[in-house]
């Protein structure tokens, strides 16, 4: 028999709760919220699929009104939790909703290294310089000068810039957006969503209350051709009003120099092509700000490589158990369970068969075993005739449908 799962087309709205959003009026979150639901919706994304993780603050209120999985969890450990439901569920979409504040600040150790181990979600970072939650205290990324409750007299802190922080802890995809360009800002998430590994999207995200127009410098209308570059993989670094201006290397000085084509006998040949694969670059395009030069947008930086994996994968596993006799082992990789077959001692209800449906991993064993069912609906199984130091002891449970491999006791480095 043939089972047909009809994908539902959802559009943008079919991802909004029935919460309330309950943000300032005229706050950047409204728009940042508005791209996330018009990039699941364009992607086909399912909502059984999705999670979205937070920590504390304003921008950490997203999950509510998401109509997802959701997690509000607590102050800068979002992504701490996020990598805890990726390794248990691959499968899930996992997004992490956090802030400069929450983000770089308590949580600034987790962010760094779910960075470096590349786990397999998208972590979004609302950077408005500001704590807008407990009223306008200065953030990790406010700038030198910047006078709030916590700083009366102008905070003397040097700020992070996330995305250059993002790349020294290892990252391999790092982007920027404005929260008000909403279409752009959709297109980035498409790309960070696609990307193997965990892609981090820095938002320039204006808070109306207590750091209004504190990016006005180069997202205002009136400047923002000019103090912008978009990153297009492929295409020349250039921008202005006339499409006049670019980005030049200066091997002198190892440094990024603003050009005008046309002037000096600079010529668009002269000006630098994104290569989103060259980490350099990257560190260059994200350490520039203006006045001197424009602040660049889009993918900075986009390298595939191996994405973080538990210790104990199935591969690993059934290598460890390679000398185990009379048992068949199966993966079920749809949901990642692992079941047992055919060993002898077992209940009659263990099945002796290979189930239906897909298991690609099947492996004959050649150990004898011992069992210890006297806990209810509970086994306990080590392998016999085999050293103390290398023994391991696999437990399993039964639910009202199969028996579960839920506990290993390794005594074996399997790594």
């Amino acid at each position: 028999m043939t089972v047909t799962t009809k994908i539902e087309n959802l559009k943008p709205t079919d991802f909004a709760s029935d919460q309330e959003v309950r943000w300032c009026p005229g706050c950047g979150d409204y728009a940042i919220l508005k791209a996330v639901q018009r990039t699941l919706s364009e992607e086909g994304a399912q909502r059984e699929n999705t999670v979205f993780v937070s920590g504390i603050g304003c921008s950490s209120r997203l999950p509510y009104y998401m109509s997802t999985y959701g997690f509000h969890t607590i102050h800068g450990r979002a992504p701490a939790f996020a990598t805890g439901i990726k390794l248990t569920n691959p499968s899930l979409d996992v997004w992490v909703i956090t802030g400069d504040g929450d983000g770089l600040s308590i949580g600034g150790n987790h962010l760094m290294h779910a960075l470096r181990r590349n786990v397999n979600f998208q972590i979004l970072l609302f950077n408005n310089e500001t704590y807008g939650l407990t009223k306008g205290q200065y953030s990790p990324t406010s700038r030198p000068g910047t006078r709030s409750p916590s700083s009366p007299s102008g905070s003397i802190d040097f700020p992070f810039m996330p995305c250059v922080l993002a790349l020294g802890a290892g990252a391999n995809f790092v982007a920027r957006g404005v929260d008000t360009a909403v279409k752009d800002l959709t297109e980035t998430f498409k790309r960070a969503r696609a990307f193997p590994g965990t892609a981090f999207v820095e938002i320039f995200q204006n808070c109306i209350v207590y750091n209004d127009k504190v990016f006005a410098n180069f997202t205002d209308r009136d400047v923002s051709l000019d103090l912008q570059v978009v990153a297009t993989h492929g295409m020349p670094l250039m921008f202005g009003a006339e499409k006049n201006r670019g980005l030049r290397f200066d091997p002198t000085r190892v440094q990024i120099e603003v050009v005008v084509i046309g002037e000096n006998g600079v010529t668009k040949d002269d000006i630098l092509v994104h290569d989103e694969t060259n980490r350099t670059l990257a560190a260059l395009l994200a350490a520039m700000e203006p006045p001197n030069h424009p602040m660049a947008i889009g993918v900075l930086y986009s390298n595939q490589v191996d994405t973080y994996e538990p210790p104990y994968t199935k591969d690993v596993i059934l290598d460890a158990m390679s000398d185990l006799r009379a048992v068949r082992m199966f993966v079920n990789e749809p949901y990642g369970e692992w079941q047992f077959a055919a060993a002898a001692g077992l209940p009659a209800d263990f099945p002796e068969e290979e189930p239906a449906g897909p298991m690609p991993r099947i492996m004959e064993t050649t150990d004898s075993w011992s069992f210890d069912w006297s806990a209810l609906n509970t086994i306990v199984a080590t392998p016999s005739g085999r050293s103390e130091a290398r023994g391991n002891s696999y437990r399993f449970e039964r639910d009202w449908l199969s028996w579960h491999l839920v506990a290993i006791e390794l005594t074996t480095d399997i790594r």
